[in-house]
């Protein structure tokens, strides 16, 4: 994906006018993946792989999210200087800097690109905001990579001004049809975070960070979809969220099944 100085919600207009694509919001299109056959599992990790985890993937724009977030005290600090110095400045990234106990929900929207001469999805966006004050958590383009290793993994990119931050994470599944997903690599070329920059004189610089870590587990529990997200610096934790996730017209949905 191109360098853009668009933040928040102004790249994607940006993207869309640089590659005279069509922007679509409310798309049929809703899903972070169109299947999740894409990831190319194991014929046995794809049959233990939960169908309600499948669903979510695939219908990305049909679930509701409500969050919580514990901070390791020891870089609490750090979280609120980056939301003051940062993430306020660019409209990306607002994770909230105080421990949310009770849960806070967000809206989470799907918004794709599409090439009107081929009719054809070029980007899939996922924009979630915080509901209680409307500042953008993230704001991603979302699909699927295949790493030199020839493993293919899960995708997305943040645009930040002259640059981005794309992280790639590696899918599994786990004894009770759980998708791990992982940025856990060591090197250049593995998943993992990368920060792409464009800097004044043009030229593009690309950095691997092995020290940022992030796990996502997303399984069920009961009737929910449930994840776990944990980030890691230097093997320390420095933040965790829990997810409910609930499709949004449930009842709907279970009396047409």
């Amino acid at each position: 994906m191109s360098i853009f100085s668009g933040i928040g919600e102004d790249f994607i207009n940006q993207l869309a006018e640089k590659e005279n694509l069509i922007i679509e919001r409310n798309t049929k299109s809703q899903g972070l993946i169109p299947s999740m056959d894409m990831l190319n599992l194991s014929g046995m990790e794809l049959s233990n792989l939960s169908q309600q985890v499948i669903g979510f993937y695939e219908n990305t724009a049909k679930y509701n999210l409500d969050f919580t977030v514990k901070w390791n005290p020891f870089f609490k600090l750090f979280g609120v200087l980056v939301n003051k110095l940062f993430s306020n400045r660019i409209n990306q990234l607002n994770i909230p800097t105080k421990n949310i106990k009770n849960t806070e929900s967000i809206k989470s929207e799907i918004i794709t690109l599409f090439d009107p001469t081929s009719n054809q999805v070029k980007y899939t966006i996922w924009l979630r905001t915080i509901k209680s004050n409307s500042q953008i958590i993230y704001s991603g383009v979302y699909g699927v990579c295949k790493l030199p290793s020839g493993k293919t993994c899960i995708k997305a990119v943040f645009p930040l001004p002259k640059g981005n931050a794309t992280v790639i994470m590696s899918p599994s599944v786990g004894i009770n049809g759980e998708l791990i997903l992982e940025s856990s690599g060591k090197k250049f070329g593995d998943a993992g975070f990368y920060f792409l920059l464009n800097d004044s004189k043009g030229n593009y610089w690309s950095q691997f960070i092995n020290s940022f870590h992030d796990r996502l587990i997303i399984g069920t529990e009961n009737e929910y979809i449930t994840a776990e997200q944990t980030l890691t610096l230097w093997r320390q934790r420095v933040l965790k969220f829990n997810y409910k996730i609930e499709l949004k017209n449930k009842l709907n949905h279970y009396a047409h099944l």
